[in-house]
């Protein structure tokens, strides 16, 4: 489906585009050409000349995403993001109940070989932190906000995995799907029909991000849940 750019537009001004990242969309051009050709870079692109990502997003995450309207924005959020001054805060519904009240995990993080996946690796591996709070446990799940600290690839995933709560529907680091039947106490499959899984993707969103403006101002920015990820949420809720 082709995606208007102008659609995803959260926040804009003289410096900064803020969008709400659709699910299955790179960040990045990737190296295999999607038979769709969309990023968001490209998708920037076209829409100022000058864009810059300011971060990125893995493809099946959706949410927030900052993007630089010419140089001197981009170095002011590049900084930021370097130094850990900006506030990152995801949210994802895991397998399992847990009850996070500041949790904070620890733990260095290397990629595995192909570069696709990380794992922790204490000798090796390169500084990752992450603080979790458990913002509602429903029957089998928990919809938890996480702040990455650092910014690693994955590392939101591989630490909720080390907590013994991976996220829904993510098979590289032990999340299992979450179906209908799992919640609903009476349910019924309609013979000779398979069942889907609630949400078909890694269920995690970047709900909001905290930066400086250019202006010296503070600002929070908040992206809505996609369709998806709302519809799991309102299922778990409905039948918790």
């Amino acid at each position: 489906m082709k995606l208007n750019f102008e659609d995803l537009i959260v926040f804009e001004n003289e410096d900064y585009i803020l969008i709400n990242k659709p699910p299955y969309v790179a960040s990045l051009d990737e190296r295999t050409q999607d038979r769709g050709g969309q990023s968001i870079v490209r998708m920037a692109k076209a829409y100022h000349p000058d864009a810059q990502l300011g971060h990125r997003l893995d493809k099946e995450t959706s949410g927030i995403l900052t993007i630089a309207k010419n140089p001197e924005a981009y170095r002011h959020i590049a900084m930021q993001f370097e130094h850990r001054e900006v506030t990152k805060r995801y949210h994802a519904v895991t397998n399992g109940i847990h009850d996070f009240d500041g949790i904070s995990v620890y733990l260095p993080i290397s990629p595995v070989k192909d570069g696709t996946a990380v794992r922790i690796d204490r000798e090796k591996g390169k500084v990752a932190e992450t603080i979790f709070n458990t913002l509602q446990a429903y029957r089998t799940t928990t919809l938890v906000e996480c702040m990455p600290i650092t910014g690693r690839m994955h590392q939101i995933r591989v630490h909720l995995m080390c907590l013994k709560a991976p996220i829904v529907n993510d098979a590289t680091y032990g999340g299992k799907p979450v179906f209908l039947s799992d919640v609903k106490r009476k349910f019924n499959l309609k013979e000779g029909t398979e069942e889907l899984p609630l949400i078909q993707r890694v269920a995690l969103h970047a709900h909001s991000l905290t930066f400086t403006l250019l202006n010296g101002e503070e600002q929070t920015f908040i992206a809505p849940y996609p369709k998806d990820f709302n519809v799991l949420v309102k299922q778990l809720e409905k039948f918790a």
